[in-house]
């Protein structure tokens, strides 16, 4: 029956209960019409920025080359460094890690990154890689100009203070091994509209596209404003970046790229379709992986397997891989998995072991500890149905077991005897496992992967080198999370499900809040402040630095400025050829490494900054510190030599080909910090296998952001972990508190290819 026309009702109750449906109605409508002006006229676009500092002088140049190349070895060429992997705003991930209610600072755009690579970090290149996802045609043309200005401001062309590339990431994501790729960066030679692609390629088959709900639509943050109101055109800025992004259509398959118009979103979902367009192109590029044991979104099980299909690879581009960034280390291979499959397929839950503990087993024992007046069958069967719900969640298993909190799953899922692991460690994705694997497929010719290794920052604050110094944890990492519990308790960024159960589930959308179907609460404690690039270049110029990355004559640090050289000695004719190289031999191949360590950082910035930016772009980015090198250098401990031997029959163990370390020197302790050993390997010929190798130079122990992992405090009778103490990224942590821990920086060669 109608409220408004029971005629039983007093005339002054019939008209109050109008007047409140009209307010009700009213404020509706107002609601309505706030809502639509914060998403279509509210927020400001974000523009590119400008680049406001002036070069390193020729001097400064000079000096910074000089610290690069002491006691090199005759003929040598130049160190210099850089990041090939650097987020701005333009990636929405970025965008909403620096709002402030997750305690961000504010948008940080490309000009931001060309005035830290110049001032801040004091690097020789660097290349801006935001997600292609987001880039539509307006940010990609802002993209290209910024680089050009960044470039345009450098010196002279043969002699520049920095070089800046041009590039974006393909950010693919499989929700199972099977349609997992993972992550590349594509970078490009040149800079100008002729020599470069129309429109950046995205990834499909990513978090964003299988499960579109994943990341926010624009009506998800109406309310966000109203809980941080001093802060609200941050907001509505990125409501309106998010609604742009959505707005831009997918071009249509199958049409050539030339023909494809500008204002659409080019998609590649698989890395064939990649190289197919840049094909297309035909522009000087590179392909990089990285991220490839980073669990935060690799399902369980994968592994490099199907990316050495014939069309998944393209030797010539995809030469480098990222063996480290601030996500962590991506080297070693372990033999432990974290899923098996029985006879018919189905997923199975691995034992743990001492070194390391799967998280589908936790999950078991979070749903035994609360079996309570249970049954003891019906317990049983609630922890082995836990463990396989855990498998069939994929990256959001952390969610298969309602009401947990980050401390409940312990260490779980880690690699606890790596350096600086990444999180939820996948070991069939690491860089040893790649060169150890064989593809048969074609019998008269397979095929092995010959990376050349590298390391990034991978930061999205708009900072490339963050590694020069380990301070400033919220700004020089991807930390991020509520500034207080208010927020966290009452918003959808808490990790859900929040109520205990004994019952484990297959989270669906109902269950899980959009942000936290990856485990961003446990990843906060594996953030580091990311690596560099050294590349050995013939001169400082853009055309130099490309031609020793396709040489592969380059390394990773961890991000201290460690030099190193790693040469075979007897090439054919006598010849000496460095780390990158591929050959026959037919002789024991003969080495030499001379790794020299980086110099002590002095506080704050040099003299000469203050000269070229101003005190508050200073603060602001650099946060009052910056490259500033001293005379002293930390010691070389030890070289490591690492030996793989890829596999020569099908199916041959992967662990039993990786040697790892083959042979470790100790350093002597000495004035100039130069450790220099020689090695041969006398049983190549009669092993009758290929091999490869490369070393690790290991520096003396230093502090470090987040060395320490989740920070174990306690263990069992087995070893295992059972409480830690994770470093968060939100309140629960404070914002000053570094998460500092011992940490041995180290440099990884490129390996040198000896085939029979």
């Amino acid at each position: 029956m109608s409220i408004v026309s029971d005629p039983a009702r007093p005339r002054h109750t019939r008209k109050v209960l109008l007047l409140a449906a009209a307010l009700l109605l009213g404020g509706a409508l107002c609601a309505a019409a706030i809502a639509l002006f914060v998403i279509f006229f509210a927020g400001h676009e974000r523009g590119a920025g400008t680049a406001q500092a002036l070069p390193a002088s020729p001097a400064v140049v000079a000096a910074r080359t000089e610290h690069q190349r002491p006691v090199a070895p005759e003929n040598a060429k130049d160190i210099l460094f850089g990041d090939l992997h650097v987020h701005t705003t333009f990636s929405g991930d970025a965008f909403l890690m620096s709002l402030p209610i997750v305690q961000g600072e504010g948008a940080h755009p490309p000009a931001d990154a060309c005035d830290y690579a110049r001032i801040c970090s004091g690097l020789d290149f660097w290349s801006i890689t935001d997600h292609a996802e987001f880039v539509d045609e307006h940010r990609w043309a802002e993209t290209k100009a910024a680089v050009r200005q960044c470039n345009a401001i450098s010196g002279q062309a043969d002699h520049p203070d920095l070089v800046t590339y041009l590039g974006w990431e393909w950010t693919q994501v499989g929700l199972t091994p099977e349609s997992h790729f993972g992550h590349k960066n594509v970078i490009f030679l040149d800079q100008d509209d002729s020599k470069v692609p129309t429109r950046p390629i995205a990834a499909s088959g990513d978090i964003f596209e299988v499960d579109p709900w994943a990341f926010p639509n624009p009506l998800t943050f109406i309310a966000t404003p109203l809980l941080d109101f001093a802060h609200r055109q941050e907001y509505f800025d990125f409501i309106r970046f998010v609604r742009e992004v959505e707005a831009v259509p997918n071009c249509p398959e199958g049409v050539d790229v030339h023909d494809l118009p500008t204002s659409c979103r080019e998609v590649a979902g698989t890395p064939d379709a990649l190289f197919a367009k840049l094909d297309q192109w035909g522009f000087e590029s590179l392909v990089i992986p990285h991220g490839t044991t980073w669990g935060l979104y690799t399902p369980p099980g994968y592994t490099f397997d199907k990316s050495l299909k014939k069309t998944n690879h393209d030797p010539d581009r995809q030469s480098l891989i990222e063996v480290f960034s601030g996500h962590g280390n991506s080297e070693t291979f372990r033999d432990w998995r974290d899923i098996a499959w029985d006879a018919t397929g189905n997923p199975v839950c691995p034992a743990p072991r001492r070194d390391y503990e799967p998280c589908c087993w936790r999950a078991g024992d979070i749903v035994r500890s609360r079996c309570g007046d249970l049954p003891r069958g019906e317990c049983d069967r609630r922890v082995e149905k836990a463990k396989i719900d855990f498998l069939l969640s994929g990256a959001a298993g952390h969610n298969a077991v309602p009401g947990t909190a980050v401390e409940d799953w312990g260490n779980c899922g880690q690699c606890t005897d790596c350096f600086d692991p990444s999180f939820n460690y996948r070991p069939g994705g690491s860089a040893q496992y790649a060169l150890a694997l064989t593809n048969f497929d074609d019998d008269a010719n397979p095929a092995r992967f010959h990376f050349g290794f590298l390391a990034s920052s991978d930061n999205h604050s708009a900072r490339p080198g963050t590694g020069y110094k380990e301070y400033a944890r919220q700004e020089m990492t991807e930390s991020a999370g509520q500034r207080d519990k208010t927020v966290y308790e009452g918003t959808s960024m808490r990790q859900g499900p929040k109520t205990p159960t004994s019952e484990a589930i297959v989270p669906g959308r109902s269950e899980v809040p959009y942000a936290m179907l990856a485990d961003t609460e446990r990843q906060a404690s594996f953030f580091m402040t990311g690596g560099l690039v050294g590349v050995h270049a013939a001169s400082r110029d853009r055309q130099a630095i490309w031609d020793g990355l396709k040489r592969r004559e380059v390394y990773g640090t961890s991000g201290d400025r460690i030099l190193l050289w790693f040469d075979l000695q007897n090439g054919p004719g006598g010849t000496v050829l460095p780390m990158g190289s591929k050959i026959h031999l037919g002789e024991p191949p003969k080495f030499k490494v001379r790794a020299v360590g980086a110099l002590e950082q002095l506080p704050g910035c040099p003299t000469w900054s203050a000269d070229r930016i101003t005190p508050e772009r200073l603060a602001r980015l650099c946060a009052n510190e910056c490259f500033n090198p001293g005379t002293r250098r930390h010691r070389i401990t030890r070289i490591e030599v690492i030996r793989i031997r890829p596999q020569a029959t099908k199916g041959e163990d992967i662990a039993r080909l990786i040697e790892d370390p083959w042979k470790s020197f100790p350093c002597a302790d000495s004035d100039t910090g130069v450790c220099e050993v020689q090695f041969d390997d006398a049983s190549f010929p009669t092993d009758g296998r290929d091999s490869v190798y490369y070393v690790r130079a290991i520096q003396e122990p230093t502090p470090a952001v987040n060395a320490g992992g989740l920070r174990c405090q306690e263990w069992d009778e087995n070893g295992v972990c059972t409480a830690v103490k994770p470093c968060y990224g939100d309140y629960r942590t404070p914002y000053e508190d570094d998460c500092v821990a011992p940490n041995e920086e180290r440099a990884w060669s490129s390996p040198i290819y000896v085939d029979r």
